[in-house]
């Protein structure tokens, strides 16, 4: 990373800013940076108050932490944010398409384009998904796809996350925040509104239920109180205005799931598990688990209960499935991917790993099966001894790794001890896929918070930023075509 400098969002412009950050410029020349510091530690006592915490595994105490927020938002203006939706939804169709295939026929394969082996050996596919006849051939109800910036044009998918993506209750919440710290600044830069996405949530999961009721019962099943991500399962919940349930409020009888209820038991229709395939069902998947309820598979199978997101989503947003998104959407589109994938070398190809392992600390090198910016190497900001222990790694179990090149994510203006100063972000938009595909605008912006750091989990020490797409008739949209939006419309 020496030497390579990163695109920043608000300041890479001949002018010194651009267009869509003026408004946020002029701002925080106008506000002291003990202002700035004040409404920060507001900002921590709120969430504090609100109990908006996690507690990330592994904690040694157990005990839970916020997440720190930015109180400088980020902004995207609304060409760019047209581009990334089509973009993302273009990705999605392909990847549900891909799922419906990979339980299905397996056509994909047949084709020659994924080798079989890449499905049926795959650690995350769930044979029992064989063949489920889902409604509307939906499996990623729920996707958070991960973007990151380089350039003024230059957007790159790092991640596919179908499984039980987390995050999005901090884009309510944070934007509940800006707009109580900076109500004139906000109301001025017409940015689109974020607070439907829970109705839009609802809907979707309505949607897709195998019940003709015109009002599905929707339930969401967490792992309880010590899952890192409890408070959001709560809090979605709660602004769905359905029940938030654990395994043992649920039991199946005659092929149907019910809820206990001091009025008796009541049907349930859809499931939002935020629990892993593997403990979903003990009947099916791993024996000892009591967080999930018996019978539930045999239900699903049935039609008489859906389950959002599907079962065996992991072998669509697996790293090194990853690679083959593009052809996913030229097989079943029959369209050009809009957004691309970041360049990726894989470890069980001979001369990829060769490439890999002559280039070490240069890469970004992952586990494919690794989530949360664990089993991760990224080779300039790593020391020798830490190079070497991955290379053992990377030799003894090729298989399991992926390469990339180290990207400059782009930097937006962060309030650090320091005062202002910029930090890498990436992107994690919400696409919600029922009868319909909606996007909300923005997203969950992640910040890394030291200075030169590429690693924006939440678990690793990264931050958040609330994210302003500006709308159709907001300030100062972005002057200059995307290249790949002009492409895209020819």
């Amino acid at each position: 990373m020496a030497g390579i400098k990163a695109f920043d969002e608000m300041t890479s412009a001949p002018d010194g800013v651009r267009a869509p950050y003026r408004d946020v410029a002029q701002w925080l020349a106008d506000t002291p940076a003990a202002t700035l510091e004040a409404k920060r530690s507001e900002v921590d006592q709120f969430y504090r108050r609100q109990g908006i915490t996690f507690g990330a595994y592994g904690a040694t105490d157990g005990h839970e932490t916020t997440i720190p927020f930015d109180i400088i938002p980020r902004v995207i203006a609304h060409d760019e944010w047209q581009y990334l939706e089509r973009g993302l939804t273009q990705r999605v169709r392909a990847l549900n398409a891909f799922l419906t295939d990979a339980y299905g026929e397996r056509q994909i394969c047949r084709a020659g384009v994924i080798p079989e082996r890449q499905l049926l050996l795959n650690a995350e596919f769930v044979p029992l998904a064989q063949d489920l006849d889902l409604p509307g051939g939906v499996h990623c109800h729920i996707a958070g796809i991960d973007i990151v910036r380089v350039g003024e044009r230059d957007f790159f998918v790092l991640e596919d996350n179908v499984r039980t993506p987390s995050g999005v209750s901090y884009v309510l919440e944070n934007r509940e925040v800006m707009m109580r710290l900076a109500p004139e600044l906000f109301a001025s830069m017409g940015v689109l509104p974020v607070a439907n996405y829970t109705e839009e949530l609802l809907a979707t999961l309505r949607s897709v239920s195998f019940s003709d009721d015109a009002e599905p019962n929707v339930v969401l099943l967490t792992p309880g109180p010590y899952n890192s991500a409890y408070f959001e399962h709560a809090f979605l919940a709660d602004e769905m205005g359905i029940e938030l349930v654990e395994g043992t409020d649920l039991f199946v009888d005659e092929g149907r799931v019910y809820m206990r209820t001091p009025r008796g038991p009541q049907r349930v229709d859809v499931i939002y598990r935020r629990i892993d395939d593997a403990f979903l069902d003990p009947l099916a998947f791993r024996p000892d688990s009591l967080l999930g309820l018996p019978g539930l598979i045999g239900a699903l199978r049935s039609r008489r209960v859906n389950v959002v997101n599907a079962i065996g989503n992991g072998v669509a947003d697996d790293k090194s499935t990853y690679v083959y998104v593009p052809d996913m959407i030229r097989f079943y589109l029959g369209e050009e991917p809009i957004l691309q994938n970041v360049p990726t070398h894989r470890g069980d190809r001979p001369d990829d790993l060769k490439f890999i392992l002559d280039h070490l600390p240069e890469l970004v090198v992952k586990e494919v099966h690794g989530s949360g910016g664990k089993g991760m190497l990224v080779g300039p900001t790593s020391s020798k001894a830490e190079i070497e222990e991955f290379r053992a790694h990377l030799v003894a179990h090729p298989y399991d790794y992926i390469a990339q090149p180290t990207l400059a994510l782009s930097t937006c203006p962060t309030f650090v001890n320091q005062g202002v100063a910029p930090r890498h972000v990436d992107l994690r938009p919400f696409v919600l896929s029922g009868k319909e595909i909606t996007i909300v605008p923005g997203g969950l912006t992640r910040v890394a918070l030291k200075d030169g750091s590429l690693v924006v989990n939440s678990s690793q020490g990264g931050g958040t930023k609330d994210t302003w797409v500006l709308g159709p008739n907001g300030q100062h949209g972005q002057q200059v075509p995307l290249q790949s939006q002009s492409q895209s419309q020819s």
